[in-house]
């Protein structure tokens, strides 16, 4: 097993740590090793999805209190004509679920949807310098979820105090330093890739010692944590349920963060489908809404053994289990098939014929399978549909695996009573750039037994997005329905830079890394209102629909005309495009945005060249330049052949599917 868990450290992501100057809240008792505690006073136990935990009730009172202010003086910014909005506020003061509670969205899609979700969670935060005049959105929101590449932004936030978008450009440690080659480690000096590789076999052998079943998810959410966790080491004793100790988040100055998995079931191969159950993973629970589990268990003492929903009182609770990187690495294990790429890459035939072995290991659940046994819910049937109530170990893959590529699902729970859904879609649909899918499944997926007490609005059909533009500009979806959040999908598209990198891949220059975080603040913007000078005051009216109808207030003209502008009508295009699809830039010219940005980008079967300047952050020229088939790589080593043929490999393996 010790050459199984070196040879796969070969087949993952390796990046960087150095200069660690900042931390978050390190509580894991044993490092990345879950270990046995005793239980509180309180035994923990498996609740069913019928209500909210009574942790987020109460955070949901103290954010509440912060979100109100901040959304008035938001709203105020946006100068929507003939709506006072002190009135508004001051007249609803006393009954607030009468006034708007936002969720944010971030889909999958690697770096690519970490960067552009990045670029537009800068333009909504009000602690940046942005031209776009939507900072305080961030402020005024309740729920923030990610998925996959999504989930990367989230995690790189909060993992890190909540901290901003500039903040995790500035190279502070290795915080968002993707210049580093893939398998290269963090010095390319064969010592130190041992002492690297040695160590992170170190800690996911070190779980399997005590007990826990490990996957190869363990190693690519280790090495994904030294580019996400600003710790030495990668923080390995980082995790996810100590957010809720944050004193950011648990005074209720920060929204609520949401990471999203797919279940997939015992025994099954390939993708989910559409129908399966969809798992979230927040500051304090992890668990599902679907009748197919319907419950959840306390994040923090995740890894224990609970039995019928119990653990048993002759034993102890386990604390450590739900490492942070770990988390994120769930969410986006689509990645870790990379391992099967070095089976016929140019390495050493020793080597090979080893890895040959490690590939057949993992063969039965595809390399991409996330492990988390024991399973909480074994046992846990309370409506009699649970698929894995039988089973020791809880499988979970990336959340877009199911093509539901934005994470929408926690956010359309009823009784979570979000108003309006800003998605943010990085998808890669159309040669690298989104055309609604992510929303078509949401709502076919929501038209089944499985949807439980959510609601969707009606979504056209990807030709639809397509043919009227829709993947290319904001549109507000539902507006003419009452039951259901109003959708504001925000599609990437290329208003600085062709942004349509491979999902695949990983490794950026900083002057690309920071174009397309520029890209993402257009996209989010409309081009800071080059585009659209209205767009401001649109998305206001948009986030007050329904407290509107709520209020029976009649509806301001401006929001009227911007509903007029922004609302789908209703009416399909459902024709198959006639010519291919193959966009222009929208927005200014990338010299005016003083970048240096080139070429044109394809989609994740194709070549990456988006730029070639290679200066570090704040031109601090630490970069190490980028990757392409063209022979511009700055090496030709190993590594950087894998990296190519891992992404031919990943492409290949999803070849019909609806591409994250």
């Amino acid at each position: 097993m010790a050459r199984f868990h070196y040879l796969i450290l070969l087949a993952s992501t390796v990046l960087g740590a150095s200069k660690i100057q900042h931390r978050a809240l390190p509580d894991a008792p044993e490092g990345y090793i879950p270990e046995a505690v005793d239980c509180p006073s309180t035994r923990p136990t498996i609740r069913a999805a019928d209500r909210l935990s009574n942790s987020e009730t109460k955070w949901l009172a103290a954010r509440r209190n912060v979100t109100i202010p901040a959304m008035e003086q938001f709203l105020g910014s946006l100068d929507i004509s003939g709506f006072d909005v002190a009135s508004y506020f001051k007249n609803q003061s006393t009954y607030a679920p009468n006034l708007p509670n936002i969720g944010l969205a971030f889909s999958g899609g690697g770096y690519r949807a970490m960067l552009t979700g990045g670029g537009a969670l800068k333009a909504f935060d009000s602690r940046e310098t942005t031209s776009g005049g939507l900072g305080g959105l961030l402020q005024s929101t309740t729920y923030i979820a990610g998925l996959s590449g999504g989930s990367w932004l989230v995690g790189s936030v909060y993992v890190n105090n909540f901290t901003t978008i500039s903040n995790l450009q500035t190279g502070v440690g290795q915080l968002w330093n993707l210049t580093y080659a893939v398998f290269d480690g963090p010095d390319k000096s064969q010592t130190a890739q041992n002492d690297y590789y040695n160590l992170l076999a170190s800690e996911v052998t070190g779980k399997q010692k005590a007990g826990f079943d490990i996957s190869i998810t363990d190693y690519w959410g280790r090495i994904l944590s030294y580019q996400f966790i600003n710790a030495s080491n990668g923080g390995p004793d980082f995790t996810w349920s100590s957010i809720r100790d944050q004193p950011g988040f648990s005074t209720g100055n920060a929204p609520f963060p949401l990471v999203v998995a797919d279940n997939r079931v015992h025994n099954q191969t390939g993708f989910p489908s559409g129908n399966t159950t969809i798992y979230e993973f927040n500051a304090y629970e992890m668990g599902s809404w679907d009748p197919t589990t319907y419950g959840f268990v306390d994040l923090a003492f995740l890894g224990s053994n609970f039995s019928n929903g119990q653990i048993p009182s002759d034993q102890e609770c386990v604390r450590g289990y739900d490492n942070a990187g770990f988390v994120m690495g769930t969410s986006s294990s689509i990645f870790t098939p990379l391992a099967g790429a070095l089976v016929s890459s140019e390495i050493p035939a020793g080597v090979q014929g080893e890895l040959g072995g490690v590939v057949a290991e993992t063969k039965e659940d595809d390399g991409f399978v996330a492990h988390f046994e024991p399973n909480p819910f074994k046992g846990w049937n309370p409506t009699g549909n649970s698929s894995d109530a039988d089973t020791d170990t809880l499988f979970l893959v990336d959340g877009g695996t199911d093509g539901e590529n934005l994470p929408l699902q926690p956010l359309l729970q009823t009784i979570r009573a979000v108003d309006v859904i800003i998605a943010v879609d990085s998808s890669n649909d159309v040669i690298g750039y989104p055309n609604g899918s992510a929303l078509v499944l949401t709502s076919e997926r929501l038209q089944s037994s499985i949807a439980n007490s959510a609601s969707f609005p009606e979504i056209p059909d990807t030709n639809t997005f397509v043919n009227q533009g829709l993947n290319q500009r904001p549109t507000f979806f539902g507006c003419n329905m009452e039951s259901t959040p109003l959708v504001v999908y925000i599609p990437n598209a290329p208003y600085t830079i062709l942004s349509n990198t491979s999902t695949f891949q990983l490794e950026y220059s900083y002057t690309q890394r920071d174009a397309l975080i520029t890209n993402g603040e257009f996209v989010a913007t409309q081009g800071n209102g080059t585009a659209n000078a209205e767009f401001r005051a649109c998305l206001g009216c948009a986030i007050l629909f329904r407290s509107f109808s709520r209020t029976q207030t009649d509806i301001p003209a401006a929001c009227q005309t911007c509903y007029n502008a922004y609302c789908w009508n209703g009416t399909a295009a459902s024709q198959t495009p006639s010519t291919p699809y193959s966009p222009n830039l929208i927005g200014a010219s990338p010299s005016g945005l003083g970048l240096n940005v080139t070429g044109s980008v394809t989609s994740d079967s194709g070549n990456s060249t988006l730029g070639s300047s290679s200066s570090g952050p704040s031109g601090s020229g630490s970069g190490q330049g980028s990757s392409s088939e063209n022979g511009t790589t700055p090496t030709n080593s190993a590594p950087a052949r894998l990296l190519r043929a891992g992404a031919s490999l990943l492409a290949a393996v999803i070849a019909g599917m609806v591409l994250l």
